[in-house]
């Protein structure tokens, strides 16, 4: 029983941010009903439904959003639920007629949460994009990459899922805490430009204090500096260091082997890339494997690079049980963890209407309108 055991979510289904909304919010317990439209059509990756990871624990049901009888479905799911989630562009529900104040007239107290890139307003609101264009306008994209390339983007974890997805989370969260108090919902506007500026709100702190370059690779943690980065090693593997503060650095030189001298004046910034060259030098002479031998939980700051593959196998994760298999699956398991409301994972990815007869039972259709939604293609039952 999760921490959100007891409050419904009722997912208006897309794809990236806020289905991983609705992953959290289910792994913590809430019952979350995704709304899926009867054709999977743009709707995501062509794969089995037990790989899609982030439809993990809810139920489907498939419902003609076109149609308006397929409407009052979803305003009658709308009435015992807590809070909405969709990742629409601006005004489309409301074009579908589920909009913010078709759901408050059935609930005053639902909570709206909208996930989208620029913002339900501004002159780019109605405009196309994905997450690699809202970290390019947040100022958050230049500042990842080498020096003398292009920036790299992050894959899409830095808009779609901590801008964007995991603020939806905190906005709708906040805002149901607070229509306990209210009894009045309200809309929760996630941009994924704010949200990843949001990320980045350390940085316009430095850069406003003098103390960080808008040049890439040129900073203390974007990879400028010797003693935080990334370094290849004998076996054409990669460990990670992060020997921030002098008594780590100390350990770094200690253990790596290093010649203090060729690596005094830790905070020297126009020596780093001399420094840098040296260590490069250094960590080639070994494997990753005899690195972790050395340098594996000491105060370096060090860790192997390891790719998704290798990271569920690692000895730490693997105690920590921080990966769990779903259906032959390895998959993160829920995270954060709590002490006494445990989340777990309840079911495994739903097919496209799975439950659609179950849920509608539930909210009190009959048998008969169950049969008969289903013959006129209001609705699916997979």
């Amino acid at each position: 029983m999760g921490p959100l055991s007891g409050y419904t979510v009722i997912e208006l289904a897309g794809i990236g941010p806020a289905p991983f909304c609705a992953t959290l919010f289910a792994d913590m317990g809430a019952q979350v009903v995704r709304v899926d439209r009867t054709s999977a059509s743009g709707l995501g990756l062509d794969m089995e439904t037990k790989h899609n990871v982030l439809n993990r624990g809810r139920r489907s049901i498939s419902v003609d959003l076109k149609s308006p009888r397929g409407v009052e479905i979803v305003l009658k799911l709308v009435e015992k639920a807590d809070a909405l989630i969709e990742g629409f562009r601006p005004g489309v529900v409301e074009q579908l007629g589920v909009g913010p104040e078709d759901c408050w007239a059935r609930n005053p107290k639902l909570v709206f949460g909208r996930m989208t890139g620029w913002g339900q307003t501004g002159p780019w609101a109605a405009a196309a994009g994905h997450d690699i264009n809202y970290i390019a306008l947040s100022g958050t994209l230049d500042a990842i990459g080498p020096p003398n390339g292009p920036p790299v983007p992050p894959l899409n974890l830095v808009g779609d899922f901590g801008g964007g997805g995991m603020f939806l989370a905190v906005g709708v969260l906040a805002a149901m805490m607070e229509a306990r108090n209210s009894g009045k919902g309200q809309v929760v506007d996630a941009s994924m430009v704010e949200g990843s500026s949001y990320l980045a709100a350390m940085f316009y702190g430095l850069i406003a204090a003098g103390k960080w370059s808008t040049e890439r690779g040129m900073n203390t943690l974007d990879g400028g500096a010797h003693f935080y980065g990334v370094y290849e090693t004998k076996d054409a593997k990669f460990i990670s260091i992060g020997s921030l503060e002098p008594k780590f650095y100390k350990l770094l030189i200690e253990l790596s082997g290093a010649d203090k001298d060729e690596l005094s004046d830790q905070m020297d910034a126009e020596s780093w890339p001399e420094k840098r060259k040296y260590l490069v030098e250094i960590f080639k002479t070994k494997t990753r494997d005899e690195w972790d031998e050395i340098m594996a939980a000491s105060d370096v700051c060090y860790a192997p690079v390891l790719n998704f593959s290798e990271a569920a196998d690692h000895p730490h994760n693997k105690a920590r049980k921080s990966f769990v298999a779903v259906d032959g699956i390895v998959q993160p398991a829920p995270a954060p963890r709590f002490s006494r409301t445990k989340s777990e994972i309840t079911r495994s990815p739903a097919r496209i209407g799975q439950q659609t007869n179950e849920i509608l039972a539930e909210w009190g259709f009959s048998s008969d309108e169950i049969e008969q939604l289903n013959g006129s293609g209001i609705v699916r039952q997979a």
